[in-house]
């Protein structure tokens, strides 16, 4: 496979799916890509906890949900419902030290970074004891410890800043990798593009990961972008670019592994599309009353929770018995995480302007809404 153009998908036992079978995908009407018992040398241990960590992402982000219906999360909330293969794949791939910037949809990926689960829902919830201090809420998780660099409420605001952390790290010589994950929308805009072009210039240790839901907020991606096959924009950059099933976890991490751990031997960047399936909404007051009935059935039909645990379960690797302890399990350390964030305090008002700048400004306002406008 030459980089002198965007790889074709691949064909081994890891099931990367081809242009062909997205199309059926889409329509609904494709064959189930998880399907056999191949487990690509996974122990029982390895494909149990790949099970866990998504399912603990699907009830955290169900219980979020719940804390944004009863008043207890405000603003903007994106969930991973449906994305949950994608997010604990890519998760595995990197190293502990790799770097992560995210859009807006990044609670799973907190999660998967290693971020304590009280301190993600705190965040939510605008507590002190949250990841960025309760100032950031869902779209703005922040942990230097654990590397998740933000995640960005403007589409594509993440993928300069992304690239210039991989120039840091060439410029020091480390072996640390970038992964800039986005959504599909952000393959269309500027930023995007020169991003690209200066990752394959300057040989940087990135590697960009386009979530493909098949739907940007509230149009499908045929209709808003003239290439919809999103690896293929790889090829202009001379970029090593691949196409995965979003759903299928095992596909997802040897497919990233392979990317990344290419871009840091070789300061090679590359592409990688996950399609995947939005199962609600953009957001959790987004009814996705555009969506076709096919398009839902088919999301429903792709569940990469309910696929991965029917696959074990098939195989013998998983009981019954097993997964409804693990149900009870990590429905148990959910509501841990949501009684942290239940009872943190609420940030000091008076801390309010404390990040505006990194260094004190002259004639800097403090003024806190209701304070007089002059002082005797």
């Amino acid at each position: 496979m030459t980089t002198t153009t965007a790889a074709a998908p691949r064909k081994s036992a890891r099931k990367a799916a081809k242009a062909e079978d997205v199309a059926n995908l889409e329509k609904g009407a494709a064959e189930n890509l998880l399907g056999g018992a191949d487990f690509g040398g996974a122990d029982a241990n390895d494909l149990i906890e790949l099970y866990t960590d998504m399912l603990f992402i699907r009830r955290f982000e169900e219980r979020t949900a719940q804390g944004y219906q009863q008043a207890k999360i405000g603003g903007y909330c994106h969930l991973n419902l449906g994305e949950e293969a994608t997010v604990v794949g890519v998760g595995k791939a990197m190293r502990p030290t790799d770097y992560l910037f995210t859009n807006y949809r990044e609670h799973g990926y907190a999660l998967a970074k290693g971020i304590e689960p009280g301190r993600v829902m705190a965040e939510l919830y605008g507590r002190s004891t949250g990841t960025s201090k309760g100032w950031g809420g869902s779209m703005h998780m922040y942990d230097t410890a654990t590397r998740l660099l933000g995640g960005y409420a403007i589409v594509g605001g993440q993928v300069p800043l992304a690239i210039g952390a991989a120039l840091a790290i060439d410029y020091r010589g480390g072996g640390d990798v970038v992964v800039c994950q986005m959504g599909e929308g952000t393959t269309n805009i500027g930023a995007f593009h020169e991003s690209l072009n200066i990752a394959a210039l300057w040989h940087l240790p990135v590697v960009f990961l386009v979530i493909n839901n098949q739907t940007g907020m509230g149009t499908t991606v045929e209709k808003s972008s003239a290439e919809p096959d999103l690896w293929k924009r790889a090829a202009s950059y001379r970029m090593r670019g691949e196409r995965v099933d979003g759903t299928d976890v095992l596909a997802v991490r040897e497919v990233a592994s392979d990317l990344i751990e290419t871009a840091r031997r070789e300061g090679k960047p590359a592409l990688l599309e996950a399609v995947s399936y939005r199962l609600k909404g953009h957001s959790v007051v987004d009814p996705a009353k555009y969506r076709a009935e096919d398009a839902v059935s088919a999301a429903v039909a792709h569940d990469p929770i309910v696929l991965w645990h029917n696959r074990l379960v098939e195989a013998g690797v998983l009981s019954e018995e097993t997964a409804a302890a693990l149900e009870a399990d990590v429905k148990a350390r959910v509501l841990e995480a949501v009684e942290f964030a239940d009872s943190s305090p609420h940030p000091d008002p008076a801390t309010l302007f404390d990040y505006n700048y990194a260094t004190p400004v002259a004639g800097d306002s403090r003024r806190l809404p209701g304070d007089p406008l002059f002082t005797a």
